[in-house]
């Protein structure tokens, strides 16, 4: 496949093409930093881009943003490309999306299903068009919960358990700031 398969999911058998640009690639990018820099003293590794992969029942998936155990990265580093890990490792998965694209309807519904089935503790979809919101999702006994939606001129908070358990703190608009 062109790229390696980089930028393919596997849903239900079915290689499902997933787009990026560069506003896709620059929110993913500084909300990366902002992850990693609240996850200093955590053992933990951030995964940002589709070299990486999460199992889940219906396939592969690749967010665009997972926080793992740092051992898990490193087990997956050593082991092969692509970087694969057991979604019952990850802790936070991230996805960044556009309304309208091809995949949004993956992301908001059928990645919220599939992430909670497998326990995934939180899950976040970022939107960047028009305007920059965070959609955060906790799981519960009967799956995800949502928070309230955050926007521009506020601040987004969350606690991401680890061994060490970090908060990630930030105005929605710095995902835009170049």
């Amino acid at each position: 496949m062109p790229g390696g398969g980089k930028g393919f999911e596997l849903e239900d058998g079915w290689l499902v093409e997933v787009a990026a640009g560069a506003r896709h690639n620059h929110v993913t990018q500084r909300l990366g930093r902002l992850i990693d820099a609240a996850a200093v003293g955590a053992a933990v590794h951030l995964c940002v881009g589709s070299g990486w992969e999460v199992s889940t029942r219906s396939g592969v998936r690749k967010p665009d943003i997972i926080v793992v155990p740092r051992e898990v990265a490193r087990a997956a580093v050593v082991a092969d490309v692509p970087k694969r890990v057991s979604g019952t490792e990850v802790r936070l998965a991230v996805e960044v999306i556009a309304p309208g694209s091809g995949t949004e309807r993956t992301d908001r519904v059928r990645k919220v299903r599939e992430y909670a089935a497998i326990g995934i503790p939180q899950y976040w979809i970022i939107e960047h068009q028009p305007d920059v919101l965070v959609h955060r999702m906790v799981l519960g006994d009967g799956g995800y919960g949502a928070d309230p939606v955050v926007g521009a001129g506020t601040v987004f908070e969350a606690v991401v358990d680890a061994d060490k358990p970090f908060r990630v703190a930030f105005d929605p608009a710095a995902l835009l700031a170049v």
